[in-house]
């Protein structure tokens, strides 16, 4: 695996002073994985009758842990719930190996921890075709379960971390009944982000209580607005993960409330942009927001053929103005688009109107433009009233790096 020496220029100042989750404890340990000596297993414990919702990738080739997790969700609040996850291996195309290795690690979380096996899920997260020596974490459990602490969860999502240079997190508060509610994630990621669920690994908690058929529910459509519009290589992982539990320690229902699902939305658009701003090799971070399509489907369709474009993506690298390239990416998505109804603007720069650059466009105020870490590409169709925003980041010679010798 590559080594990171350098933390991203698009991080954030520090990991966030995230709240105690009521019903919640963590623990992080070195097991060994994949390297001697660094923190790569993490377990998160919660209360009985905690409501566990998750959605998946999609990816033909899932990993061993994904399946057995898609097989659970959905399943009774009965009994306390666990989440162990491992950094390093990813435990995909790994056969009946990987089966086998996830039976064995649930039945060992389920015999340290007393939680059910039904109720214990597991991610993997790492190099795609290697067994998982999954001995290492079960030798590791009792360690974790002395360990369980509810002020641990940094360095949870510091065990999760592959190629990311910096640690993850996000968190809201919101009153419901006059009572306050908290809710914190983690997340990785890095690179082979294009989702087509949620993102790499993303776990979310809140002390809410939540009905589980409608947490569900919420947890794909805020899924749909936040992890499935960022991109950074366009590439799917086979172990993308996203789990929401609500622990119901505050003793507040928040099934249908409106406010928990506006601050719900705000974490995990956090996380997921976090995770764009910490894309191998980044030095930008784009957003992309198209609008005047002719639905919203369509919009999105322009956005991420934009955003997924080489071309368009090293030009932000060497921040040159290429609008050219961006017409050239909406030429090829797919999606309805008229040449000669197009507007497009870096920034506040008007560039191109009416299929053709703009009499005000300067190319020197625009080439000043990006050199900025925080860009807007904006596109109008001209068609209807879709729209859709999406973010993603460049690509530099810092993503050839780290991926040429990824398992090194």
């Amino acid at each position: 695996m590559a080594k990171i020496t350098k933390v991203s220029p698009l991080a954030p100042a520090a990991f966030p002073d995230l709240p105690q989750i009521g019903g919640l404890r963590f623990a992080a340990a070195a097991a060994g994985v994949r390297y001697a000596g660094r923190t790569d297993v993490m377990l998160a414990v919660m209360q009985p009758g905690t409501a566990v919702a998750g959605v998946f990738t999609r990816s033909a080739t899932r990993s061993a842990p994904v399946l057995d997790c898609q097989a659970k969700i959905g399943g009774a609040a009965e009994g306390p719930a666990a989440v162990l996850v491992n950094s390093g291996n990813s435990n995909a195309f790994t056969g009946h190996y990987g089966q086998a290795s996830v039976a064995a690690i649930t039945a060992a979380v389920a015999a340290a921890t007393g939680v059910p096996v039904t109720r214990v899920f597991t991610a993997s997260t790492g190099v795609i075709g290697e067994p998982l020596p999954h001995e290492r974490i079960v030798a590791k459990l009792d360690e974790l379960n002395g360990a369980l602490s509810d002020t641990a969860i940094e360095q949870a999502a510091r065990a999760i971390m592959t190629t990311d240079t910096f640690a993850k997190g996000a968190c809201a508060t919101v009153e419901i009944a006059g009572q306050p509610v908290q809710i914190a994630g983690i997340a990785k990621g890095s690179g082979m982000i294009a989702p087509d669920m949620a993102t790499m690994l993303v776990y979310i908690f809140t002390d809410a209580a939540h009905d589980q058929a409608a947490l569900q529910a919420l947890l794909a459509r805020l899924t749909d607005k936040t992890f499935n519009c960022i991109t950074v290589d366009s590439d799917t992982s086979t172990s993308d993960s996203l789990m929401l539990a609500a622990t119901g320690a505050a003793g507040v229902d928040a099934t249908g409330n409106a406010a928990f699902e506006a601050a719900l939305q705000g974490v995990m658009l956090d996380l997921a942009q976090q995770v764009v701003r910490d894309g191998e090799g980044a030095t930008k971070f784009v957003e992309i927001h198209v609008t005047g399509a002719a639905s919203d489907a369509d919009a999105k369709i322009h956005a991420m053929a934009i955003a997924n474009s080489p071309l368009v993506k090293t030009a932000v690298a060497g921040e040159d103005p290429n609008w050219g390239r961006v017409v050239m990416a909406i030429g090829k998505s797919g999606a309805a688009a008229e040449r000669d109804r197009l507007t497009i603007r870096f920034g506040d720069i008007l560039v191109a109107e009416n299929g053709w650059v703009s009499p005000e466009y300067s190319e020197d105020e625009a080439a000043a433009y990006m050199k900025g870490q925080d860009l807007v590409i904006a596109v109008d169709l001209g068609l209807g009233d879709g729209a859709s925003t999406v973010w993603t980041c460049d690509l530099t010679h810092g993503y050839i790096e780290i991926n040429a010798d990824y398992r090194s």
